[in-house]
């Protein structure tokens, strides 16, 4: 039986969803209303700027986050739960602990978060009829990540570094998500090493379904097997809990581990996986283990 699966420069007024602008705690969030695509939907960016934040003084490593409507405040979010990425940057910022950095979250695009964030590359290793019973339900029709990675590479981070201090270099550039952000962020570090200079993959839906399945896994193994990027060139964060839709990773993401061991990846400065025992999905769990993530990316 198959597994169910999860249905899931100018910026002018579109498309986008209407929700109140996030107040951190700490630092200050700037709106890009309605950003423009050739690539994919318009959708609302949120970029996070530190305490002191000073084009002027400094540049700024990037940390690109996905599901940005859900990073900082939870008063705006649907489930009233937020990262608090404001807060735990800006200790660790006050700490000496991490670089500078700022954070830009382009918002998921609702019903097509599915369809953007599950690597169009595993497609082909994915028997039938899972296969297209995936793109006809899961991904609305069609995979539209490769053309959301065009719009983080070709379009959005551009933006980034022309209006902001930034150091647009490999080394300064980061991506960061959980759950199915998690696998995207995977995918863009995998198709894109040039460009991004680590990644962190938190809960990542290796599964893609609400079960247990080794099919997309294996699938994702694949792909992984002849795209992972030299062990000594990028940093890469996993992890996972064990409740909720976590304890359905207990057998993916070992095996996804199993695979970067085999490839070269040794537990250390620029690789980690690590297993968070009674914490969950959800935006309350990932906000407590942020430091760690970030730390790991962007420490000193």
């Amino acid at each position: 039986m198959a597994p169910a699966l999860i249905a899931a420069p100018l910026w002018t007024p579109t498309a986008a969803p209407a929700q109140a602008l996030q107040t951190p705690r700490a630092g200050r969030v700037e709106r890009l209303a309605n950003f423009p695509s050739k690539f994919v939907d318009p959708r609302h960016v949120e970029v996070w700027l530190p305490p002191g934040y000073d084009p002027q003084a400094k540049r700024y490593a990037v940390l690109y986050m996905h599901d940005g409507q859900m990073l900082f405040d939870p008063s705006t979010t649907w489930n009233r739960k937020a990262w608090h990425v404001d807060e735990a940057a800006a200790r660790l910022m006050a700490a000496g602990q991490v670089q500078d950095f700022i954070v830009v979250g382009p918002w998921n695009n609702g019903k097509f978060r599915h369809a953007e964030y599950f690597p169009a590359k595993f497609l082909p290793h994915l028997p039938e009829p899972l296969r297209q019973g995936l793109v006809n339900q899961g991904l609305q029709g069609r995979s539209q990540s490769d053309a959301y990675l065009r719009f983080l590479v070709e379009e959005l981070k551009p933006a980034i570094d022309t209006r902001y201090a930034t150091r647009p270099e490999r080394e300064a550039t980061f991506l960061m998500g959980s759950s199915m952000g998690g696998l995207i962020s995977a995918y863009a570090l995998c198709e894109h090493p040039k460009v991004f200079g680590g990644a962190a993959c938190l809960s990542t839906h290796w599964i893609g379904t609400f079960q247990r399945n080794d099919e997309v896994p294996s699938a994702a193994i694949a792909y992984l097997r002849g795209a992972l990027p030299d062990p000594a060139s990028v940093k890469w964060w996993m992890d996972r809990g064990t409740t909720e839709l976590d304890a359905q990773y207990d057998q993916a993401q070992p095996r996804i581990d199993a695979l970067m061991a085999e490839k070269g990846f040794v537990p250390g400065a620029r690789y980690q996986t690590r297993v968070y025992e009674g914490t969950g999905h959800n935006e309350v769990d990932w906000a407590r283990r942020l430091h760690e993530p970030l730390t790991f990316l962007l420490g000193r």
